[in-house]
């Protein structure tokens, strides 16, 4: 008798944040809930609000994928005063927050993880979504730095939890670490805002580009060779 059971599609996780430093929105957690449950190139997407808090957002990611088991792996936070998607390049071992997170924690030049190496680099194919998102109409950036807030202790765990692939299923798991604008309501005077639907659309062009370029390749006058 066949098995008329569907198969369960293969899983990328969305992380991203809820609202901190007095602010009462987080693009990065509305962007990602957006996405929830949507199917891009044949893989649904499990979207994660994580806390603005040290002690408590790398555990919740890290059961999130122990649950979800994904193929891919973006965490997504607020950078305010950036006015592009930023795909960051570069996790830091080192939390120093110039503000408290959202329990009052301010660790001050600390490692994220001690021992663990000084920094590893995002296994996303940075150029290549990089450059579908600018083939998109949308300002991108590569950036090397994610701050050493948060945001950074979350993509420095993930990735750390990834070169370790203490599980067997992370041994084909990619990650890494998406910034985003500020909306326009909550843009500074005389900075750029971007509009939720287009940061929404921009991970949307963010995942599938991380999911048809397993790795980058070469870019020559602009275009992938």
């Amino acid at each position: 008798m066949p098995n008329n059971k569907p198969t369960e599609l293969p899983c990328v996780v969305l992380a991203g944040f809820d609202a901190f430093g007095g602010e009462s929105l987080n693009p990065s957690g509305l962007a990602v809930q957006a996405l929830g449950g949507q199917v891009i190139a044949g893989h649904r997407i499990a979207s994660l609000l994580l806390p603005t808090v040290f002690d408590a957002a790398l555990p919740r990611l890290l059961a999130a994928l122990e649950r979800s088991r994904p193929v891919l792996v973006i965490a997504v936070g607020l950078a305010q005063g950036r006015g592009a998607i930023a795909i960051e390049r570069i996790a830091i071992n080192l939390q120093d927050a110039r503000i408290p997170d959202n329990a009052g924690t301010q660790p001050y030049d600390t490692a994220v993880v001690p021992g663990a190496p000084a920094a590893y680099f995002s296994s996303l194919p940075v150029k290549a979504v990089w450059q579908a998102l600018l083939q998109a109409g949308l300002p991108a950036d590569i950036s090397h730095s994610a701050g050493t807030f948060v945001c950074n202790h979350v993509f420095f765990g993930l990735m750390h939890a990834l070169a370790n692939k203490r599980k067997h299923w992370l041994r084909h798991t990619r990650g890494g670490f998406i910034h985003l604008p500020a909306l326009p309501e909550q843009a500074a005077v005389g900075q750029f805002g971007m509009p939720l639907d287009e940061q929404v659309r921009g991970l949307r062009v963010a995942v599938l580009a991380a999911l048809q370029h397993p790795q980058d390749a070469l870019l020559v006058g602009g275009a992938t060779h």
